[in-house]
């Protein structure tokens, strides 16, 4: 009966890992708002690829000024000699190495203007050809106005994708098809509001060469998860297999009233996107680098099998498998700061939902004047501070300057917790309580976390004693 039991385990596990199908191109985009990464950040960036199955790189730092306003621009010999150790990096790790040019915001598609554009184009392309670039990305992004409205033309922009192809085949011979993201890149903003293909979409879908591939973010510019159905909406648009261009765990977007795009951390896992016919994805990570690992890993592993990834059990081991001996506190600090939402985005598992049901029940059975078991979350809190503490303690400098605000914030809302189960405990608010609040506050530009549940724990316990 044992060797029987044994041998329909064998079973199981062949026939799970045979629904395996990596998606083609598989890594990750450099393309946020903020400070780029180090030149030594990318070059580990190639290693972590191999160490995590992930076999590209886009090169599209928005902050690059010869990327996007200084597209024309030729890059300066030392900033060519770091890219090509860049490049070599990459290929020694089996990288794909994929340079993105952003010519969007003022290239001429017609006329005399055309013609010098296509020049400097090539020419900058030629640079990088040069150091070992066999694959490139044209990028039409992000080239709306303060209404969000655009004045692109899909037609044009396609036709100019696919000479720019044809004249790379034609004087290379060696290189990858292009890659591009069209101006309306979520597919939301493909259609309109009676779910018709706007003109732009339909233009820039029909007229381009079958080989470029595209990109888009899903629904929205940032949204929850991609279904199966909303992707294949998606691809019947351009009548193509679409790649992914997904905006987690970057969290450039995340801008406070001070103007910091770096308040919150995104340090949840990839979830939610569709295990079918992905030609390509790649995930946009944070200006943290080390932090972006935590997402990048367990991106790594749906990448790698879509059909059979858990979000959940991939961030636990992955955690795990980073942080080591502090992995049990760094969970508890990243359970705090998984969720990034505002009035346009929302993605990520909640923060901390079983504190955020505990603390929920707490208030609503205070407020009706029932008895409340403050046990559990009274531990969940200690729990907290003990993770703050043990964290500011052990992480290296390299980490800790990519998170020390948060966690010092952590410790603030772990101790104002305490102070509200106090107060809900004796019915009376303790004074000390707003004043750690207020404390909490003046931080709020630099750090973020737990909205909905720890910290909101301290607010609706606030008033609800004010009003006792």
């Amino acid at each position: 009966m044992k060797k029987f039991l044994a041998a329909i385990f064998i079973l199981l596990l062949f026939s799970s890992t045979s629904f395996a199908h990596p998606i083609p191109l598989r890594g990750v985009v450099e393309g946020f708002y903020g400070t780029p990464w180090t030149n030594e950040q990318r070059a580990d960036l190639m290693s972590f690829c191999r160490q995590y199955n992930l076999n590209a790189y886009i090169y599209a730092p928005k902050d690059d000024p010869y990327h996007r306003e200084k597209w024309r621009t030729p890059y300066p010999s030392e900033k060519i000699s770091e890219l090509k150790n860049l490049v070599d990096a990459a290929k020694s790790n089996g990288v794909r190495f994929i340079f993105a040019i952003s010519p969007g915001l003022d290239l001429n598609y017609t006329g005399k203007k055309a013609d010098e554009d296509l020049k400097f184009l090539l020419r900058k392309i030629d640079a990088v050809y040069n150091i070992g670039v066999r694959n490139f990305a044209i990028f039409f992004d992000d080239l709306k106005d303060d209404k969000g409205n655009h004045h692109e033309d899909g037609k044009k922009q396609a036709k100019f994708l696919n000479n720019l192809q044809k004249k790379l085949g034609n004087i290379y011979g060696d290189v990858e098809p292009l890659m591009t993201v069209p101006t309306e890149y979520y597919r939301l903003d493909m259609i309109n509001g009676r779910g018709k293909v706007k003109p732009y979409t339909e233009d820039f879908a029909v007229t381009l060469n079958k080989n470029i591939v595209v990109l888009y973010t899903g629904d929205g510019v940032v949204c929850e998860g991609i279904s199966e159905q909303d992707f294949q909406a998606a691809c019947k648009i351009f009548n193509r297999d679409l790649g992914i261009w997904w905006n987690y765990p970057v969290n450039d977007y995340s801008i406070t009233e001070g103007g910091n795009r770096n308040a919150k951390l995104a340090l949840g896992a990839i979830e939610n996107l569709p295990t079918q016919n992905v030609q390509a994805i790649f995930f946009n990570p944070m200006s943290q680098y080390q932090l972006s690992k935590i997402s990048l890993a367990t991106g790594a592993e749906y990448a790698n099998a879509p059909e059979i990834y858990n979000a959940e059990i991939s961030w636990d081991k992955n955690i795990e498998r980073q942080y080591g001996r502090v992995a049990d506190a760094m969970k508890i600090f990243a359970l705090h700061s998984r969720h990034m939402e505002n009035s346009w985005a929302k993605v990520g598992a909640a923060d901390a939902p079983d504190f955020e049901n505990l603390a929920q029940l707490a208030i609503s059975l205070t407020g009706r004047n029932y008895s409340y078991d403050f046990s559990e979350l009274s531990k969940m809190v200690e729990d907290m501070e003990s993770a703050a503490d043990i964290l500011l303690k052990n992480l290296t400098p390299e980490y800790l300057k990519e998170c020390k605000p948060q966690l010092e914030q952590f410790k603030r809302i772990a101790q104002a917790d305490k102070l509200a189960i106090k107060s809900l405990q004796n019915k009376k608010l303790d004074p000390k309580l707003k004043n750690l609040r207020e404390e909490i506050a003046k931080y709020e530009n630099s750090a973020i976390l737990s909205e909905k549940a720890a910290l909101k724990f301290i607010d609706d316990t606030i008033n609800l004693l004010e009003k006792i």
